[in-house]
């Protein structure tokens, strides 16, 4: 009998980098608490010999396996081999893709790599991340109005995480840190206020952030920067703010991943009429 401390092994076999089924594994074992699991990702598995091989290995370690295979024939091999060594076997795509053409009526071309062609979509995510780059932290006010998106908040408030994010998916990113008594740049008025996006948080988690980050860089904690009456100053000062600019939606992203606040960004976006998706860079 199997150590329960001993890893469920988990094969992820894709014809491309394999992060689609990644995603999918991962989210689906945050449903499974507890439980060990091994996830191995095989990518760029393009031809019959090496599916085999895989297979023929997950039996061994009797894994699971899971496919992101494009090809036809690759995902009809993939089948027969998992009905031949009698593994459990999910093929990610291939339902979706037969759905698809089903309804569609046409065929799909069954080429591995296209979400990473580098076509305009690709260019635009390209220049999405340098404009961020650029424009993060109110380095430069001046691209403030060039921004598909602005964010302002106090300091710690996932600003930079959250431009980065969004700007791999395609939109162009400025953010603006608000600090205790000191003007937001004049260029920040020139913005349309429907792309602005103003952050919050619960002061004791920003403290405790603050109070980490100072101690990673080996700072004295003793600065006023974690402390709470400046930190509830700073928060109120900011507020102040938001609340004379009624179109700037506010967000608490108090233990909010940078995915769900982008998730919320963009959403608001979308019902104002000022998204144009370009899709975030990945391959099956």
């Amino acid at each position: 009998m199997a150590d329960q401390d001993t890893p469920h092994q988990l094969f992820i076999i894709s014809d491309g980098t394999g992060d689609t089924a990644n995603k999918v594994v991962r989210a689906c074992l945050l449903q499974f608490d507890g439980v060990p699991v091994a996830p191995r990702t095989f990518p760029n598995v393009t031809d019959a010999e090496q599916l085999r091989r895989l297979f023929q290995r997950a039996a061994e370690e009797r894994a699971m396996v899971v496919t992101t295979l494009v090809r036809g024939e690759q995902r009809a091999e993939a089948e027969r081999l998992a009905q031949k060594y009698r593994l459990s076997f999910v093929d990610v795509v291939g339902a979706m893709l037969g759905s698809m053409s089903d309804y569609l009526r046409v065929p799909p071309t069954g080429m591995p790599g296209l979400m990473h062609r580098t076509d305009q979509s690709y260019y635009r995510r390209i220049a999405a991340v340098e404009f961020t780059v650029k424009a993060d932290d109110g380095k430069e006010p001046r691209m403030l109005a060039e921004a598909d998106i602005v964010l302002v908040g106090v300091s710690r408030t996932s600003k930079t995480p959250l431009s980065v994010y969004l700007a791999h998916k395609g939109y162009k990113v400025g953010n603006v840190p608000m600090v205790l008594d000191r003007p937001v740049p004049e260029p920040l008025w020139d913005v349309d206020p429907r792309r602005i996006f103003a952050l919050t948080i619960d002061p004791s988690v920003l403290s405790s952030i603050r109070t980490q980050r100072l101690s990673q860089m080996r700072m004295s904690d003793r600065t006023n920067y974690c402390q709470m009456d400046y930190i509830l100053a700073e928060l109120d000062y900011a507020h102040d703010l938001f609340s004379r600019n009624r179109e700037w939606p506010v967000i608490d992203v108090t233990d909010k991943a940078v995915e769900e606040t982008a998730a919320i960004i963009l959403k608001i976006l979308a019902e104002r009429g000022l998204t144009d998706p370009v899709g975030e860079a990945g391959q099956l």
